[in-house]
């Protein structure tokens, strides 16, 4: 059978791979491709491939199928580009090619002769069949007479169902054990084996019953740039899902992790009931500064630096806005307040469905804080030289940069505490780069740019998974479990020994969206309302010698100030002077008395307090008590059972009268705490869910997670680092203040002469 035209070859491919049994054809990646029961991939068939005008066919391939095939004939297979060894062998195809040469590169289903089994035979997942001459003869597998191998008897059949109900019959028993189990004694009140077990059970059931999607996100034409989104991040987060382009990017819905149709807000008047202002007056206003001691002020920094990377939901719109009556005591300049309302979602039909709303950066773990979202601000901060950011010579962000930031939006939030993280990872993003140059003279500028920052993203990942969350959540079972999310239960020492997310971790695992596509929540932006974290007084130190140098308020080191406490201080002094400090506790009567009455760079003056409460109400986020009965949690039948604290229930019956009216955010902040949280459990819950969706979702952390993308020398610089190292390897003069220190975001050793 000899193609003669491409029309042709594609049909004869197609033919040829059809004929295979349970095989189904559908395209990924914008190409023809044949599936395996709907499934397992096992040809691609690439037009014009890297440009050359051909066709190409990737094939699944036997293990050493690789290295035999391209060294044999070099001229027609090749090793597909960013997938490497897995797997996996490409097939040039033109008009004198014989197509029965390359019949054997399909998968077809084998016999396997299975020991210490009752059954003798059973039906593989189809594996790769070379022809006779090709290959791999294993001790438990004869070679097939042809390679339309025919499919095993229907007895042999019937097992593979049924491994898969004895599969689905565990997980339900697990979890059901898991909400027994934590119903009865709670999670955090086992031993650690049997909690983290709970854990894990609890997850699962999430994933199964709080996962919720509120649109499509459709298809997208291949981007202009060739195959480099294959290997790399896109500005906007499109094609990291390669089979559904749109997911995740930038205009993107939010999700939900309660049913849709629970996410009606409720209508006017009894959306701004109680008052929102009232209740930041009455239960949010601090009153004396109460300190988190389990982590340091970097800690608050650090989840507002990754925050602008996850959550936005770009600026509020004017139309309408919301309006609050004012109590005849209280200060505000204007009555009444007014609040804008988010940003409509432009793609929502007027069916009477629940509203929804859009991202205005990708939903991705892709660092875009730092790279931005479009291509002039990525642009405008690449030196073009070497894969490098800019930096100033004194170490800092490019200056030149500051007029032309928009502090209207999410840049009018910077202080001195972001602005030390934005110049510490833009630094590693650079010291990244001339490590790869090292290894890889021969790359570009481009090339070290999109590497460096897939490995400066994960780093991040890395370092908020095992570093941030276990620190402010300093329970045994929690520290273990979060570990665990990054290495298995088999932990860091032994290494990647499994594919299984709970005994290898998320990186490197199969990719899972668990049947619905990513998307973060509104649930999860709700919970992620940690400003009490944040003090209002700031008192800065010198690292040498430990006396104090300055005390300043936040406002003194917002947006428009920063610049000059940098240089007054010193980045050391400042990175310092945080490192020892204590943020505040996330309760009641905690809320940074600057936020209640934030003047933003713009001139705005808001009560944040007030705006946190109606953007949960607004979005249609249930309050506590329904949200705690769709996490499959108890619900507080009074205000004495919410708090364990008598006076703040008198003052929550006071405002509310209802428990069932108390608003998700101050319910979270007064219920009682795990040993060690710094946080609710309530809030814990759909970070069991979504921690780990955040990875496993991803295929830059899960499939791809390898040194075909990343390099060697990228994923060991990533296992290899803490925040501890980033800090030294750019300010090694704070080495004496990390000493002794397991953790960069538990407060630091005091240092001085």
């Amino acid at each position: 059978m000899t193609g003669t035209g491409p029309v042709e070859t594609l049909a004869r491919i197609r033919e040829l791979c059809l004929g295979l049994p349970e095989t189904s054809e559908r395209l990924s990646h914008g190409a023809p491709t044949f599936f395996v029961r709907g499934k397992r991939a096992f040809v691609m068939v690439l037009r014009d491939h890297h440009g050359d005008g051909r066709f190409a066919l990737w094939c699944a391939a036997e293990e050493g199928a690789q290295s035999l095939l391209v060294g044999s004939d070099p001229e027609r297979f090749f090793v597909p580009p960013y997938v490497g060894h897995r797997g996996w062998i490409g097939v040039r195809l033109d008009r004198s090619l014989n197509l029965d040469e390359v019949a054997g590169t399909s998968r077809t289903p084998m016999r396997r002769w299975r020991r210490r089994s009752s059954s003798r035979w059973r039906e593989e997942t189809p594996r790769i069949d070379v022809r006779a001459r090709w290959c791999f003869h294993r001790r438990c597998r004869y070679p097939p007479r042809d390679w339309r191998l025919a499919p095993a008897p229907r007895w042999a059949r019937r097992r593979i169902p049924r491994r898969k109900e004895r599969a689905m019959a565990f997980s339900k028993l697990l979890t059901s054990a898991a909400a027994a189990l934590d119903r009865r004694f709670g999670w955090d009140r086992l031993p650690r084996p049997l909690g983290v077990l709970t854990l894990v059970g609890l997850r699962a059931r999430l994933r199964q019953e709080n996962l919720h999607d509120t649109g499509t996100v459709g298809s997208a034409p291949l981007p202009p740039d060739g195959n480099r989104h294959l290997r790399t991040r896109t500005l906007d987060g499109s094609y990291n899902d390669l089979e559904s382009p749109k997911m995740g990017r930038i205009g993107a819905r939010f999700g939900r992790n309660v049913p849709v149709e629970r996410t009606h807000p409720e209508p006017l008047p009894q959306l701004l009931e109680p008052n929102p202002r009232l209740v930041s007056r009455e239960l949010l206003t601090r009153t004396e500064f109460r300190p988190a001691t389990i982590v340091n002020v970097l800690a608050g920094a650090w989840l507002q630096f990754e925050v602008h990377d996850w959550f936005s939901h770009g600026k509020s719109e004017d139309r309408e806005p919301f309006e609050l009556d004012l109590a005849e005591d209280d200060d505000w300049p204007e009555r009444p307040m007014r609040i804008e309302r988010t940003r409509a979602d432009p793609s929502h039909p007027d069916d009477g469905s629940p509203p929804t709303y859009v991202t205005a950066d990708s939903h991705w773990w892709d660092a875009s804080q730092i790279y931005g979202s479009d291509e002039a601000f990525a642009s405008a901060i690449r030196a073009k030289e070497g894969g490098k950011l800019r930096v100033d010579p004194d170490g800092q962000l490019p200056r030149d940069l500051d007029a032309s930031i928009d502090l209207t939006g999410v840049a009018g939030n910077m202080w001195l505490g972001l602005a030390l993280l934005h110049t510490l990872f833009t630094r590693e993003h650079n010291a990244i780069c001339e490590r790869l140059a090292r290894e890889h003279q021969d790359w570009s500028d481009g090339e070290l740019y999109d590497r460096a920052r897939l490995i400066n993203a994960a780093l991040m990942a890395k370092i908020h998974t095992v570093e941030w969350t276990p620190a402010i959540i300093a329970h045994p079972t929690t520290r273990y479990a979060m570990r665990a999310n990054w290495y298995g239960i088999l932990g860091k020492r032994l290494g990647k020994r499994s594919s299984n997310e709970v005994l290898g971790g998320i990186p490197g695992s199969p990719t899972d969206h668990h049947g619905v596509p990513y998307s973060l929540t509104e649930e999860f932006v709700a919970v992620y309302r940690m400003h009490p974290l944040l003090p209002d007084d700031f008192t800065f130190r010198s690292l040498e010698t430990d006396e104090v140098l300055e005390e300043r308020t936040f406002a003194e080191l917002g947006a428009l100030h920063t610049r000059a406490r940098l240089d007054e201080l010193g980045l050391p002094n400042a990175f310092y002077s945080l490192g020892i400090a204590h943020p505040g506790a996330i309760t009641l009567h905690n809320y940074p008395r600057f936020l209640q009455r934030f003047e933003r760079p713009d001139g705005t003056v808001m009560d944040l307090a007030a705006t946190d409460i109606l953007r949960i109400r607004e979005r249609g986020v249930p309050r506590y008590n329904e949200f705690r009965r769709l996490f499959h949690l108890k619900p507080a039948a009074s205000f004495q059972e919410l708090t364990d604290n008598p006076l703040w229930a008198e003052e929550l019956e006071r405002v509310y009268g209802d428990v069932e009216r108390v608003d998700l955010m101050v319910g979270l902040y007064a219920e009682p705490l795990p040993q060690g949280f710094g946080f609710s459990d309530t809030a814990f819950r759909v970070f069991i869910l979504m921690a780990s969706r955040r990875l496993k979702s991803d295929r830059f952390f899960t499939r791809d997670y390898n040194a075909e993308t990343y390099t060697q020398a990228g994923l060991d610089w990533i296992e290899e680092s803490t925040m501890s190292d980033v800090l030294k390897r750019h300010y090694p003069e704070l080495e004496p203040a990390l000493r002794g220190v397991e953790n960069a975001f538990a407060p630091w050793t005091r240092v001085g002469g």
